[in-house]
């Protein structure tokens, strides 16, 4: 409850900011606000309340996913320095709106009525639209935010309606009322209810990219400029899955036996669309972009099979996904900015392409290092969080004895291996530019600390659970 209030009146008050000269306070002060609503969020710690007429419930397990989702943020915004730097930005308007869709981000997490994860998935999704097309003279942006929007107004259609009809079969809007009527039905379960649980996983399963509600991700992640992309493969997809998580858990349990299938197959669809079209990839961009559907699929295994440990498999994978996709995109905006290999297509757009990393561990071996770390965790490789991630995932899938599933995602995490390795080869075997790459010294600490971070969840993994 207090970091949502914190964060909108903190988001207007970065709207005043920037009404000052000086653009200098802008980035600290967006990330004392998100120190500030980091640290509130753990003060209802071992209690449980319910909020705005019983709409939204913050407990243990929604405080978590809060602290995921702000520290993640927190990353993102300390590698946006460069707003600063360019004059026809609008920083104050870019950090009040990142504050406002994490608004929507932990209402997402938390809600307790379908009322408010409609309303959160709006706040977030709105605002994403927005930071997609925010480079105006780049037509690409404008493209993908046009498309974004388009498509993302369609699964918001179809996920409302699934709402209606989950009220039309439950007489609730309630997670608990629907869970209630699902597992001891008085007549017999509604048609209605499989069809809007269907339709609202459409909408939700769109939201987290997963196949084959995929196609906009692509096109949507290269063309929105790069620490956009950051915050959107990440935030989002801890707050979708957050909220999958909570509604699959709270309200369809009961129903397993009818979704679980379903969902299954859209698990094994996912990883294989993202996996296989990963590796014909040129740009690194794009390469992120069916990386990030390949790890949709990964955190689908967890629901697909449903029991105890998969709160826990999806709090961990969570947090390694993104530590690790936010060190990758740093070090890429920072190649993109300053590497003269970079290429520029007939448009004018850069095109970050897997050669822009030739030799950059030779003349920058921290960022070689950050890459390289970032890397072999999205590839599951020992000793990263990325390997316990999966191997937390995939131990939900022997729980419930789908091993057919667990195959397809082996398999896939093999064919992984190749597009990651990809960039480490580029960067340690390839010859590249002269020009060092400079990188500022707090960039440089959000590096160190998203590597040191990865590397010891890898050494030490049982050390999350013992915090939390």
């Amino acid at each position: 409850m207090l970091p949502i209030v914190l964060l909108s009146v903190f988001g207007i008050g970065l709207l005043f900011l920037g009404f000052m000269k000086s653009r200098a306070i802008l980035l600290p002060a967006t990330l004392l606000f998100l120190v500030v609503a980091l640290a509130v969020n753990f003060i209802d710690w071992n209690k449980s309340y319910l909020y705005f007429n019983d709409m939204l419930r913050t407990n243990n397990l929604a405080m978590v996913f809060t602290a995921i989702i702000l520290l993640s943020a927190f990353m993102v915004v300390a590698l946006s320095s460069n707003f600063l730097n360019d004059e026809s930005a609008q920083p104050a308007e870019y950090y009040a709106i990142i504050l406002f869709s994490l608004v929507g981000a932990i209402m997402m997490v938390g809600f307790e009525n379908l009322i408010m994860l409609f309303v959160g998935v709006e706040i977030l999704s709105i605002s994403m639209y927005v930071l997609t097309g925010s480079d105006k003279r780049n037509l690409r942006s404008n493209e993908a935010a046009m498309k974004y929007f388009l498509m993302g107004s369609f699964a918001t259609g179809i996920m409302l309606f699934g709402m209606a009809l989950l009220y039309g079969a439950t007489g609730s809007f309630t997670i608990a009322g629907i869970g209630s009527y699902a597992a001891h039905p008085q007549v017999g379960l509604s048609l209605l209810l499989y069809v809007g649980l269907l339709m609202l996983l459409i909408g939700l399963l769109f939201k987290v990219s997963a196949a084959p509600f995929h196609f906009w991700t692509p096109d949507v992640y290269d063309g929105a400029p790069t620490i956009f992309t950051a915050f959107m493969s990440t935030v989002v997809k801890t707050a979708g899955f957050a909220a999958l998580f909570r509604l699959l858990s709270v309200s369809f349990g009961g129903v397993y036996t009818f979704w679980w299938t379903i969902l299954a197959i859209i698990t094994a669809l996912t990883l294989v669309a993202g996996n296989i079209t990963a590796v014909y990839q040129n740009s690194f961009k794009r390469m992120m972009a069916y990386s990030s559907i390949s790890h949709a699929g990964y955190l689908l295994i967890g629901l697909a099979s449903l029991g105890t440990n998969t709160k826990q498999a999806i709090v961990f994978y969570s947090l390694a996904y993104s530590i690790a996709t936010i060190a990758a995109f740093g070090v890429l905006l920072l190649v993109a900015q300053q590497r003269s290999s970079q290429t520029i297509t007939s448009e004018g757009v850069i095109t970050e392409n897997f050669d822009s990393f030739n030799g950059l561990a030779r003349q920058n071996p921290l960022l070689g290092v950050a890459m390289t770390v970032s890397m072999l965790s999205l590839a599951g490789i020992p000793l990263t969080a990325g390997f316990w991630g999966k191997f937390y995932m995939f131990s939900t899938a022997v729980e419930r004895g789908q091993i057919w599933l667990l195959v397809v995602a082996v398999l896939m995490s093999a064919v992984g291996i190749y597009y990651y390795f990809r960039v480490i080869i580029a960067m340690y075997f390839r010859d590249g530019g002269n020009d060092p790459i400079q990188v500022a010294p707090f960039y440089r600490y959000v590096l160190v600390a998203a590597t040191i971070l990865t590397l010891g969840l890898g050494i030490a993994p049982g050390l999350l659970e013992g915090l939390f």
